[in-house]
């Protein structure tokens, strides 16, 4: 379901450009580092522009450091790391490994389970170090399972669940920008959870499996609907962001949030409108 909230290349400088791929390269590292291979495979974007925005928000001190990796084993390059990279890591595994475990219990995914086992012991400590995040999972991931299993059609209900959960990953430490990152976090998890029903409509209505959109897809003006809706979430998180006191990245956080997030957009929603034009050939 992750994986929407990236960068738009071609808008950024070259420098804001290698600032981002740093601070992607340390989260990627240090999950590495924590959490070994497995651990370094559920790496998102996602959490990678929320260790931007923390980094942006407190202003940390941070360690430049360069090396090689797996995928770059060329040459070394640079990577960025500090307190919220850790955090970052530690919201990816503690993510990945809820979700693998949901796959396990729905489907009987042994795949899934394997992954799970392979980071379980290591995600304990991440738990015990953030049990309301933790809880948060938890809770949100076992109502949203409920409401699948129901076949709940209200979409706000269903994607407020990743928003609620979303929402308690912005909110690393209690203080006065709690209110505008707990609200960044929800429009952002409810647009992300409209984008990945969008994405995998067709899929799922040829599969006959759960998608709240499904309803609506038959309506006509569907497509406008759902870009207003998409819309009306990414406006409301905007606001929120535009609250904050950044001054560090900003200009890449706004390559994301304004234009990075659209890029799935643009290729289902073209995708989509080639198909319709062939059909009518």
């Amino acid at each position: 379901m992750f994986g929407y909230v990236m960068i738009h290349k071609p808008e950024l400088k070259i420098k804001e450009y290698e600032t981002y791929r740093s601070v992607y390269c340390g989260l990627c590292r240090t999950l590495h580092e924590e959490y070994g291979r497995c651990g370094q495979m559920t790496l998102t974007y996602d959490m990678a522009f929320l260790v931007l925005l923390l980094n942006g928000l407190y202003e940390p001190k941070l360690r430049q450091e360069r090396h090689r990796c797996i995928a770059h084993p060329e040459e070394k390059h640079r990577m960025c790391m500090g307190r919220y990279t850790e955090y970052g890591a530690d919201m990816n595994v503690l993510l990945a490994y809820h979700n693998l475990m949901d796959d396990w219990l729905d489907d009987r995914n042994v795949l899934s389970l394997a992954a799970a086992t392979a980071i379980r012991k290591r995600c304990r400590r991440a738990a015990q170090k953030y049990p309301r995040q933790n809880r948060a999972m938890v809770r949100e991931l076992r109502r949203l399972q409920t409401y699948e299993k129901d076949k709940e059609m209200n979409i706000d209900k269903v994607s407020g669940c990743m928003g609620k959960l979303l929402g308690e990953l912005f909110v690393c430490e209690k203080d006065i920008w709690s209110g505008s990152l707990y609200r960044m976090g929800f429009f952002l998890g409810k647009f992300i959870y409209l984008m990945d029903a969008y994405a995998d409509l067709e899929k799922d209505k040829r599969e006959g499996k759960y998608n709240p959109l499904v309803p609506l897809s038959g309506r006509e003006g569907f497509e406008e609907e759902v870009l207003g809706m998409l819309n009306m979430m990414m406006a409301a998180c905007a606001r929120e962001f535009e609250k904050l006191p950044i001054l560090d990245n900003v200009q890449i956080l706004r390559n994301i949030l304004y234009s990075g997030v659209w890029e799935r957009y643009a290729a289902v929603s073209g995708g989509r409108k080639r198909s319709g034009e062939d059909n009518k050939k």
